[in-house]
């Protein structure tokens, strides 16, 4: 009897543990804060914490191939200013035995991981081929006010049946530069081409009801390399994006959309607008296997519906 309580006590008292508060912890690249590096904070958070563990960091230029293990539940990394908090690495496929799932800057697979106010970067540069400047396994991660920045493939939403989300993210790349299986949503982000390429590259499973939502989000080109730019093409069949209220730049091309050099993806994909805006607005000109949302279908295109399922979340 007594075993048994003492036994009911410990598992109490490692609860109460996990769910405690994590005194916050401070990295700056002088030395002045409690760590150097965001690699050695993210170390020194406790496994499998239940309550979050915030890191806050100073401004700087971190160097260093960042991984989230999912052990590190619960992360939130604060970034001191967005554009001069800069998390950065180089590699690409095909340098030393690198490929696409590995050339990442940073890797997040703990789960309810947060960011705010930070630059995620990959300078391997335009010819390197893919290089990922930030790579996502998790669930439920949220992003806000963050710039992720890369060239081809910058930002990889890995894992299908995970949930992110993006709020007044600024988000740049050349080809296929946001792709994945997973669910996502865009709100009020600014989509930067830096040539004529594909905006987006999803590998949506055919069984999961939505891919990647663009929410009122301004689609633009800092070049005259980019003219000619896509919304998206299938990296597989069921590829499911939707852009809602979007500003669209005269980039976009009329047709809107590709289909990676296969006609039965046109049979397949999910790629829909509603209420497009500006000069790459020309829903006449679409090709014929997308869709013009009607507003009742529009309306269904909310957080709560996007983010269901048999555990809902809501990351506001």
């Amino acid at each position: 009897m007594k075993t048994a309580l003492l036994t009911v006590c410990l598992l109490l008292l490692a609860l109460l543990a996990a769910a405690r508060p994590v005194a916050e912890l401070v990295v700056a690249p002088d030395g002045s804060g409690d760590f150097r590096t965001v690699q050695a904070a993210v170390d020194a958070v406790p496994d499998h914490s239940a309550a979050s563990a915030v890191i806050r960091i100073k401004k700087g230029i971190y160097r260093e191939k960042l991984v989230i293990p999912a052990r590190k539940t619960h992360v939130t990394l604060i970034g001191e200013d967005r554009d001069q908090t800069i998390i950065t690495y180089d590699d690409h496929s095909g340098a030393n035995g690198i490929d696409t799932y590995s050339s990442h800057s940073v890797l997040v697979q703990g789960n309810d991981f947060r960011a705010e106010n930070l630059t995620f970067r990959n300078t391997a540069g335009r010819t390197a081929g893919q290089a990922v400047a930030l790579h996502i396994e998790a669930d439920r991660a949220t992003f806000r006010n963050c710039r992720i920045v890369g060239d081809q493939d910058t930002l990889f939403l890995a894992s299908a049946y995970t949930r992110q989300y993006f709020l007044n993210c600024h988000i740049e790349g050349t080809t296929d530069f946001i792709f994945g299986a997973s669910t996502a949503v865009f709100d009020r982000c600014t989509i930067v081409s830096k040539k004529n390429s594909h905006i987006t590259a999803a590998s949506t499973p055919p069984e999961q009801p939505y891919g990647f939502v663009f929410l009122d989000c301004r689609l633009t080109a800092d070049s005259a390399l980019a003219t000619n730019v896509s919304l998206g093409r299938p990296w597989r069949p069921a590829a499911s994006v939707a852009y809602l209220r979007c500003e669209l730049g005269p980039h976009i091309r009329p047709a809107g959309w590709d289909n990676w050099k296969n006609p039965e993806n046109e049979k397949t994909a999910r790629y829909a607008e509603y209420r497009s805006r500006g000069p790459g607005a020309q829903p006449a000109r679409r090709v014929a296997w997308s869709r013009q949302l009607s507003h009742k279908e529009a309306t269904r295109y909310t957080l709560r519906r996007i983010f269901g399922g048999p555990q809902p979340w809501q990351p506001l």
